[in-house]
């Protein structure tokens, strides 16, 4: 077994956060998204950037769902750009061939690139096998079509319109690691491409369990990877009492936390993957949030916990208390060394209760988690190097669901941090622009 220092969250490790002021500069709409019906939604890739910055620019991919198109490949992704205090369309294809949101990384010499995934045979069936490739986009000719981008696979791969794919930018070397599920195996398939456009080397990450919604990291070729189990509810008596209740025939569970990396993908296999965390025999939940590396190659993670689901407590764990915790833990060479409870709420504890959260790291190196909570809107907490009062974000529509410009998109570090995501009215997409004031 692993060791690792646990560092509990506490008062005297807290320090004041009142040399950082926060401003919010911008608050807007992108666009309106529908609802597909075959279970994706806007912001379903959350493990992939929606959102990347290049300079002045900021790019969002948005799906656009195809009226009267059947599911499930019924959206096209659709590329917008806020620039000079506008957003404009810039890219649409014609066709609606894809199931799920379109991850959009940059480099940062004026390229974007879109991961696509799109059905190969829409004449007889809107579902079935989909070709994931790239498409590179250039600012200064953005009226051009894109380039193609076709990754190479290890062999005997089954890709389909489900593809719980993954996506990171070296935005400084313009390189990229990209990810998609094989649909017999459940393994997580890999394929690296460096900054001359060849895709040098690629492999399987084999997780001990069916593992999606991947947050990706790559800096100077090395990589990190984050996902959740992903899996159907495996006891049975579990499955029964739920579907008694729901008279839900969905039943998956994602109770099981998993982290790999490799100090080079252009030349070495990813490691082992390690259990980051896991709440299975509670009957628990889990959500991967996000994925930072530091300077030393340290990665920062962070994650929802809920130990025990209210619906399981109810038939099962009748003395276990109901609570639900924003986690963060940092992992040396494989190792967990530290871990940090943020924020936690429940039964007979008071205070905000945590919803959703992403990591935004400045140019001098502090690391923020930006977080939802009830009832108080949406805060940022300094955590590292040190842990620091949360400051409220005095948004006038607080995110439920949102993603950041980080540097797994390739964007670069900043004081300013882009925002986009769902907010009150579910059909909108919003964006926010909040500048951090040492």
């Amino acid at each position: 077994m692993s060791q690792f220092l646990y560092i509990p969250l506490s008062l005297s490790m807290v320090i004041s956060a009142a040399t950082i002021k926060v401003t919010v500069e911008v608050e807007e709409t992108v666009c309106t998204v529908g609802n597909p019906n075959n279970g994706a939604g806007a912001l379903w890739c959350y493990g992939a950037p929606l959102i990347a910055r290049i300079s002045e620019r900021v790019f969002v991919s948005a799906m656009e769902v195809g009226e009267d198109i059947q599911p499930l490949c019924n959206t096209r992704p659709r590329i917008f750009m806020r620039y000079e205090d506008k957003w404009r369309l810039v890219w649409r294809p014609d066709e609606f061939l894809e199931r799920e949101p379109c991850p959009i990384v940059c480099f940062q010499n004026d390229q974007f690139i879109l991961s696509v995934n799109p059905l190969i045979d829409a004449t007889e069936s809107r579902r079935g096998a989909c070709n994931p490739h790239l498409l590179k986009f250039s600012v200064s000719n953005l009226d051009e079509p894109p380039q193609k981008l076709q990754p190479k696979w290890v062999d005997d791969t089954t890709f389909t319109e489900h593809s719980y794919r993954g996506i990171a930018a070296d935005g400084a070397r313009g390189e990229i690691l990209l990810l998609n599920i094989d649909a017999k195996t459940g393994e997580q398939c890999w394929s690296f491409c460096d900054a001359s456009g060849n895709w040098v080397n690629c492999g399987r990450i084999r997780f001990p369990i069916r593992a999606c919604y991947p947050q990706v990291e790559l800096r100077n070729r090395a990589a990190h990877v984050l996902a959740i189990g992903d899996i159907v509810e495996p006891i049975e008596e579990w499955r029964r009492y739920k579907h008694e209740k729901t008279k839900r025939d969905w039943d998956y569970v994602f109770r099981r936390l998993f982290y790999t990396w490799t100090p080079d993908a252009a030349t070495t296999d990813f490691a082992a993957p390690i259990e980051v965390e896991n709440v299975d025999t509670t009957g628990g939940h889990i959500s991967n949030l996000d994925l930072w590396v530091d300077a030393n190659g340290d990665a920062h993670l962070l994650y929802i916990k809920q130990p025990v689901a209210p619906l399981l407590r109810e038939g099962f764990f009748p003395n276990l208390r109901l609570t639900k915790s924003l986690e963060y833990c940092i992992i040396k060479r494989g190792e967990v060394v530290s871990r940090n409870t943020l924020l936690i709420s429940g039964e007979n504890i008071s205070g905000d209760t945590p919803n959703y959260a992403r990591l935004h790291a400045t140019p001098d190196g502090r690391l923020f988690a930006i977080y939802a909570c009830s009832p108080s809107g949406m805060k940022i907490m300094p955590i590292s190097p040190q842990i620091a009062e949360p400051i409220k974000l005095e948004l006038q529509k607080p995110f439920h669901t949102f993603f950041t410009a980080s540097e797994r998109s390739g964007s670069n570090r900043s004081n300013v941090i882009d925002i986009l995501g769902i907010a009150s009215e579910p059909g909108k997409l919003r964006y926010a622009r909040v500048r951090l004031i040492p």
